[in-house]
């Protein structure tokens, strides 16, 4: 549903805007994962384990996270210099989907080099349908962390094709490693649900890394793209 802003000082119509892929999730899994994981550092705690904390053993929740954590090699596996881990796990359109990302920041640059995803849709139909949907939503959300913005002059889209609104290119784009739960639970949506961790795990990666905490989106505004 596109939604018609009114322009208080003209009292004419304003820019259109529409849903994108993922709708509020991207927004609200962004916040609260990198909410939660600025308590954990506050705390002086690690991320992974403040999150065990806080979702019980059996949930859907926990399930996703810990496959991904345990195919990702958190906590376990030394990453090279520079690199580091970011968290995040999100509810969305009746599935689970969580997310390990490996972060480095290069030359002043993020760079995104592998997400393990971990992705609990039910009882699944077609793996391949499921395994393909993870992967366009990781890198779908990707593009608009790093450059995703449109802007006005005048009233018009400065934007006009791709030179101007850059998307994730093939030698950008991360390995994006995907596990599925096959758990036979109630059978949720595929479509949307991979795109909302890709924010928190990246940003929290970025602090990971860096020490750097970043409020400001997309990424390119911050000189980080």
């Amino acid at each position: 549903m596109n939604v018609l802003r009114g322009d208080d000082n003209h009292g004419v119509p304003g820019e259109r805007c529409g849903t994108w892929r993922s709708v509020g999730h991207s927004h609200t899994g962004l916040a609260v994962e990198c909410f939660i994981d600025e308590l954990a550092h506050a705390a002086g705690r690690d991320p992974l384990e403040v999150r065990r904390e806080l979702l019980p053993a059996e949930s859907r929740e926990r399930r996703v996270l810990d496959l991904a954590v345990e195919r990702s090699g958190y906590g376990r596996v030394k990453l090279p210099e520079g690199h580091a881990h970011g968290l995040a796990v999100h509810q969305s359109f009746g599935s689970y989907v969580a997310h390990v990302a490996e972060v480095s920041v290069e030359n002043g640059k993020v760079r995104v080099h592998r997400v393990t995803a971990a992705v609990d849709c039910g009882t699944v139909v077609n793996p391949l349908t499921v395994e393909a949907q993870i992967q366009g939503a990781a890198i779908y959300g990707l593009s608009a962390l790093l450059y995703g913005e449109i802007t006005l002059k005048e009233g018009r889209v400065q934007q006009r094709n791709f030179d101007g609104y850059p998307v994730v290119r093939i030698y950008e784009a991360p390995v994006v490693d995907v596990h599925i739960v096959a758990a036979g639970d109630k059978m949720g949506g595929i479509g949307e649900t991979g795109t909302p961790p890709i924010f928190a795990s990246v940003v929290n990666g970025i602090f990971a890394a860096t020490g750097r905490r970043v409020r400001t989106l997309p990424l390119s505004r911050s000189g980080l793209a």
